[in-house]
């Protein structure tokens, strides 16, 4: 009898009708002494079980996340004839890169409810903003650090970028900038109609340094000591040969 109701309940939850099935250009980005950015195309397509409904049209969102991290956002005031750092907020975790591409204005391809659910836009990613109470404005806090981190070029809304093609094949590049921090990178990819989720593909992106840049970088944190008498020695080395020079062609 209990295994005719499970039976019964499995037939009765519908199939999902579309789902997604997508890949990436890359799934390793290189940081090295010269990286100048980086772009990742990123495409699949719509795997389905039956036809397409026809009542809305099938909309497409691309979102890459950067690792999280705490940030603290200071406002500074001209205070004495010097500008100082008057309020601070904590803002718990906030992604170091965030990118997202859309086949429409975002408003129109994911309902409010929706984006709050998935944390799919720029202000639903970043968590947990602390302020102390005498701070009433916490807000714009964190408003700030969107504002700073776009004109970056870390943070990117992109709409109207990803192609879809007879609602099967879609496909979009994200640009990825020079100022990247190291890790992994989460890209995911939303079927929507109508506003609601449909279907959700993730997949993670390494990003990492190599070659000399690595290896400056381990050095510089597991051996600081080393790594500041190497820079004080090449600073005296470059000194002493730019004086050099300097003393040879000088008549």
């Amino acid at each position: 009898m209990i295994r005719l109701l499970i039976l019964l309940l499995a037939f009765s939850v519908p199939a999902q009708s579309e789902e997604v099935v997508a890949g990436l250009s890359q799934n390793r980005v290189a940081i090295t002494a010269n990286f100048d950015g980086s772009e990742i195309l990123i495409f699949g397509a719509v795997k389905r079980d039956a036809p397409a409904p026809g009542t809305e049209p099938l909309q497409v969102i691309v979102t890459v996340a950067g690792p999280s991290e705490p940030v603290t956002v200071r406002r500074k005031d001209w205070r004495f004839g010097i500008w100082v750092n008057v309020e601070s907020v904590e803002i718990d975790t906030a992604p170091t890169f965030y990118s997202i591409s859309t086949t429409a204005p975002f408003e129109d391809v994911i309902s409010s409810e929706e984006d709050q659910r998935y944390n799919v836009s720029i202000p639903q990613a970043i968590h947990s903003v602390t302020a102390p109470e005498d701070i009433k404005n916490a807000a714009l806090f964190a408003e700030a650090l969107i504002r700073i981190r776009t004109a970056s070029d870390l943070y990117q809304l992109k709409p109207e970028t990803v192609q879809l093609d007879e609602n099967t094949l879609f496909r979009t590049s994200v640009a990825l900038p020079s100022n990247l921090t190291e890790g992994l990178y989460t890209a995911r990819i939303f079927l929507t109609r109508a506003g609601q989720v449909i279907d959700v593909f993730e997949t993670k992106i390494d990003v990492s340094k190599v070659g000399l840049e690595r290896w400056l970088f381990n050095l510089a944190h597991e051996k600081p000591l080393i790594y500041g008498l190497m820079s004080l020695f090449i600073a005296i080395a470059a000194g002493w040969s730019a004086s050099a020079v300097f003393r040879y062609f000088k008549p």
